[in-house]
């Protein structure tokens, strides 16, 4: 009988390996640490929604509604359903379906996977992940340097430096007209030099032309009409008072004309944070206003303004900081042998558990038990603090052997612990410092821990 043909995953569509799920982890945690100091709350929306949302909000005519989209009918009852790309258009339905501004604005923020039907490459992928906040109800500038310096403190909490921040803004619908109807009427006195898709998108988006990679259009491009000379009083008033702000707080950026958004509903204030250390796929961070989104779905008309960020390829960066030792697994190992031994370990495993620490307990595979000395060899690599061990003369004498597993071989003591005090000795050693992990903070969480001393 031949063997049956191995499935793999569908491309550009990624697994997270246990060998990277730690750094995952750290991302998120730190990320959902800052937002909660900023008093932002989480909200969960469905990965499915009905494409009418997504054509109304993102415009039937973007490379997103008309080429990138997983769409499919609901074979039970007909419904138009898409896989969701981007997250703001289900938060604001969310906002506007539950009523969530009748109290007052509101701070949210939300993480999960987006699809998109795109040639996969570094950094950009069909199935990805993005982290987004969004603050709906706030009309001032002062609630767009908070999201940007919101981000800021997280490149600064990971440990990311070559990120810098790049600013505009794209005015409003009126401001926006004027400059796009001198905008077409550029670009057809430059038809020559515009490459196929400039063309395409001439009529239907001309401001995402600006925002072209094609060498061959640059300096074409830079002579064009910049949206900044079209803007009014007010749009003037609020990007002068984000950038005070942003000055008074030493947050350095570059004014960039060029950074526009291929949304419709996008107004006044954008911003990306971006990158050299990633290739094409610089902008790690993209955010703006969309005041009028919420009453373009039906709403009242009410300001917003968020961001999202794709977290692969912020990982990517982290990855680059140089830190690759491998986080623990646990910080008390298992080892044991003999069926007494083994139920002893289930006993004391279950309550180091119940104390607050992970453990893994030895446990059998095809190739047995193994030995003292090959589990011995897995509880060191598996980067715990300490091994419990219990054999025959630990059952004999009613004590276990804890060996501390860090640091030189000298310094690995190993004590005579009875069962009855295991729980209080590996607590006492770890709190106190004779393991690696010496924090007492309940909410720590260094190293994936989550110690409750």
């Amino acid at each position: 009988m031949s063997k049956p043909e191995k499935i793999v995953a569908v491309k550009g569509m990624n697994d997270i390996l246990p060998a990277d799920a730690p750094m995952w982890e750290l991302f998120e945690n730190t990320a959902e640490t800052i937002l909660k100091s900023y008093g932002y709350q989480k909200i969960v929306t469905p990965i499915v929604e009905d494409t009418s949302l997504f054509a109304r909000a993102i415009g039937a005519v973007t490379d997103i509604v008309e080429k990138e989209m997983y769409s499919f009918e609901d074979s039970m009852n007909g419904d138009q359903l898409t896989l969701r790309p981007e997250g703001t258009a289900s938060v604001v339905r969310a906002v506007l379906e539950h009523n969530l501004v009748y109290d007052g604005p509101k701070r949210l923020w939300y993480k999960g996977p987006m699809f998109r039907h795109e040639r996969p490459q570094r950094g950009r992928y069909r199935q990805f992940f993005q982290f987004g906040a969004e603050a709906v109800g706030f009309s001032g500038p002062d609630i767009d340097a908070e999201l940007i310096m919101l981000c800021r403190r997280l490149w600064d909490d990971l440990g990311l430096q070559n990120v810098r921040l790049e600013l505009n803004s794209i005015g409003n619908a009126d401001e926006r007209q004027r400059h796009r109807a001198d905008l077409i009427a550029f670009f057809e006195q430059n038809e020559a030099v515009l490459d196929a898709e400039a063309k395409r998108r001439l009529h239907s988006n001309p401001l995402r032309i600006l925002d072209t990679k094609n060498p061959a259009m640059q300096e074409m491009v830079n002579g064009a009409p910049k949206l900044l000379d079209y803007l009014g009083e007010e749009s003037l008033a609020h990007l002068n008072g984000l950038k005070k702000i942003l000055d008074r707080n030493a947050v350095q950026y570059t004014i960039n004309p060029r950074l526009v958004r291929g949304l419709d509903y996008y107004n006044r204030t954008v911003f990306e944070w971006v990158t050299d250390e990633l290739g094409a796929q610089g902008t790690i961070c993209a955010g703006g206003r969309y005041d009028p989104l919420i009453e373009q779905f039906g709403g009242k008309a009410t300001p917003a303004v968020g961001f999202a960020m794709g977290i692969e390829r912020i990982i990517e960066l982290m990855k680059g900081l140089g830190e690759t030792q491998a986080p623990s697994q646990c910080d008390v190992y298992m080892v044991h042998q003999g069926e007494e031994a083994q139920a002893q370990a289930f006993i004391l495993a279950e309550r180091l558990r119940d104390a607050g620490l992970d453990v893994v307990l030895h446990c059998a595979t095809p190739a047995g038990s193994g030995s003292f000395k090959s589990q011995m060899k897995k509880a060191d690599g598996s980067g715990a603090a300490f091994a419990v061990i219990i054999g025959d003369d630990e059952m004999a004498g009613e004590k276990a052997a804890v060996k501390a597993m860090r640091g030189e071989a000298g310094e690995q003591q190993q004590a005579s612990v009875p069962f009855l005090e295991v729980v209080d000795y590996v607590v006492d050693q770890i709190v106190g410092g004779g393991g690696e992990h010496d924090c007492v903070d309940e909410n720590c969480n260094e190293h994936g821990h989550h110690h409750r001393p």
